[in-house]
C-alpha cells in the first residue's frame, strides 16, 4: 500500500487513496493527527525501544551500531526498578501525558523534525535522532497498517514523505542532505521498503490544484509548526497530468520559522516579564536576558543544554541576590529545577490557538507560582510577533523574486496560518493577488498522498 506521510514539526498524518479519493487514517483518538512529540523515561532507553520494535530481520544490524546504547539502557532499567515489559518510551498524546505528570525526571522532545537538519550534530546525536523518528514512524505505522487490515487493505510499504524547502536556515543542501537521510534510514528500520519526497508547500498546492478550472501562477504559503515554505508554482488544467513537475516549480524559499516561534515568541514576551524579565537589579542596570530566552528556546539544541547547566544555575542565584523584585526571579529558577521549559512554551501554544478565536485570553501559569495568570489580547500577540512575521514576509518576496514572476493567486496552508495575525501580513504582502485559505492541517497529507501515484 501507498501513503502519503506528512511527518510534520507539530502533527504528524497519513493519507491513503482508494477509487481516486483520499483519505485520511485517524491516527489518535477522535483525531486525523498525532503530536509530533516524545517521551521516555531515561534518554538511554530510546534505543533499546527501538531494537523492541524493529522487524527481528533487522535487529542483528541495529544492535552492533548502538551496543554501548542497548548496554546502558539495561543498566538503567535496573536502576529505575523497570520490568522487562514495562512501557519506557511514550509517543504523541501519551508523550505529553506522560511529561506533563513527570517533567523534572524524564527526556521530552517536541518537534523533533526541527532538529533533524542542524549544524554540527554528532555522530552520536545523529543517531539520537535517527532512533527518536525511527520510534514515532513505528507507532505511526502500526496504527497505519492495523487501519489498513481492519479495511483488507495491504500494510504500508511505500511513503512520499514531505520536507521544508530548507531544514534549516544556515546549513543549506549539507543540512537537507542530513535530514533527508535521517528520514530514509527511520523509514526503512520503521518497515517501509521505499520512500520518497516532495516539498511541503508543493504537496499543499497539489491539492489545490485538483480544483482549478483555469492555468494560475500560484504563491503556495505554507506556515507550519517548524518551518515555513514558499513556492511559486504553475496549476492548472495544462500542468496537472506532469509526471515531472520540477519545470512548473519556479522559485522556492523556506526557513525553519514557524509556529514554534511563534509560541517561543510569545512565551518571551508575554510570559517572561512575570518572571522577572525587564526587572532591574539593584544597582539599576537591567536584568539579563540570556536565562529568560534560553528557557523559552526549546528548538535551540544549545540553549537548552545551557540553561540547565550548572552555570546557569549559579547565574539564576546571583540574579536572585542581586535583583530588586527576586520573587520575580525566584520563579524563573523554578522553571530550570523543575524542567518546565515545554510545559510554559506549550501554554503559549494554548495561547496562541486560543486568540486565533477570540481578542483576548487569560493563561493559567500556576503551574510555576500559586495563582500566577497572565492576560493576553490579539494585539499585544501580532506585537510580540513582529520578528518572525517579518522573516515570513521575507521568505514569500524571495520565492516570487527567484520565479521571476507575480502570483496571480496566493494559497496559504499549514496550522500556523489560521492566526488572523498571520491571514493578515500574508494577505498584505500582495493585495492584489487573490488569496485563497485551504485546509489548514490537510492540504499537504492530501498533496503527498496524491504524489504516489506519480512516485510509485
Amino acid at each position: 500500500m501507498w501513503i502519503g506521510f506528512d511527518y510534520g514539526s507539530a502533527n504528524c498524518a497519513v493519507g491513503i487513496m482508494q477509487e481516486g479519493k483520499i483519505s485520511q487514517i485517524p491516527l489518535s483518538a477522535n483525531s486525523q493527527y498525532l503530536p509530533s512529540t516524545l517521551y521516555a523515561l531515561d534518554r538511554e532507553l530510546i534505543a533499546q525501544a527501538v531494537y523492541q520494535g524493529i522487524s527481528q530481520d533487522k535487529k542483528s544490524d541495529y544492535a552492533k551500531l548502538r551496543s554501548s546504547q542497548l548496554s546502558r539502557a539495561v543498566q538503567v532499567r535496573h536502576e529505575l526498578d523497570l520490568n522487562a515489559d514495562e512501557q519506557t518510551v511514550f509517543v504523541g498524546q501519551a508523550a505529553i501525558d506522560a511529561y506533563l505528570e513527570m517533567p523534572e525526571d524524564g527526556f521530552y522532545v517536541r518537534s523533533p523534525k526541527s532538529f533533524l537538519g542542524a549544524n554540527g550534530l554528532r555522530e552520536e546525536q545523529v543517531a539520537l535522532f535517527e532512533d527518536i523518528v525511527t520510534l514515532m514512524m513505528l507507532h505511526v505505522k502500526g496504527i497505519t497498517d492495523n487501519y489498513l487490515a481492519d479495511n483488507g487493505l495491504a500494510p504500508a510499504t511505500h511513503a512520499v514523505i514531505g520536507r521544508p524547502v530548507n531544514f534549516q536556515s544556515t546549513g543549506g543542501e549539507k543540512s537537507n542532505q542530513q535530514a533527508e537521510a535521517i528520514l530514509t534510514q527511520a523509514a526503512m528500520r520503521a518497515g517501509f521498503t521505499q520512500v520518497a519526497f516532495l516539498f511541503e508547500p508543493v504537496a499543499a498546492g497539489m491539492d489545490f490544484e485538483a480544483s482549478l478550472e483555469h492555468n494560475s501562477t500560484v504563491l503556495v504559503v505554507d506556515v507550519g509548526g517548524g518551518t515555513t515554505d514558499c513556492s511559486v508554482v504553475r496549476m492548472g488544467p495544462s500542468y496537472i497530468a506532469n509526471k515531472q513537475r520540477e519545470q512548473d516549480c519556479l522559485g522556492h524559499s523556506g526557513q525553519r520559522v514557524g509556529g514554534n516561534d511563534l509560541d517561543i515568541a510569545l512565551a518571551m514576551k508575554g510570559f517572561m516579564p512575570s518572571l522577572g524579565l525587564d526587572s532591574l537589579l539593584k544597582t539599576g542596570k537591567p536584568m539579563p536576558s540570556a536565562p529568560f530566552w534560553q528557557a523559552v528556546a526549546v528548538n535551540d539544541i544549545s540553549a537548552q543544554r545551557e540553561f540547565a547547566s550548572l552555570g546557569a544555575r549559579k547565574l539564576l542565584d546571583s540574579m536572585i541576590k542581586d535583583a530588586e523584585a527576586p520573587e520575580l526571579v525566584i520563579r524563573l529558577k523554578k522553571v530550570q529545577q523543575e524542567q518546565l521549559s515545554y510545559k510554559l512554551v506549550r501554554q503559549a501554544e494554548t495561547a496562541k490557538v486560543a486568540l486565533s478565536d477570540a481578542n483576548q485570553t487569560q493563561c493559567q501559569l500556576d503551574f510555576i507560582a500559586t495563582g500566577l495568570s497572565v492576560g493576553l489580547t490579539q494585539g499585544q500577540f501580532s506585537e510580540f510577533i513582529t520578528e518572525p512575521l517579518a522573516k515570513i514576509e521575507a521568505l514569500m518576496q524571495i520565492a516570487v523574486a527567484k520565479a521571476a514572476v507575480s502570483p496571480d493567486t496566493v494559497y496559504v496552508t499549514g496550522g500556523t496560518a489560521r492566526s488572523p495575525a498571520i491571514y493578515a501580513k500574508i494577505a498584505s504582502v500582495y493585495p492584489e493577488a487573490n488569496i485563497v485559505v485551504g485546509d489548514h492541517f490537510g492540504s499537504v497529507t492530501a498533496g503527498l498522498t496524491r504524489w504516489t501515484q506519480q512516485a510509485f
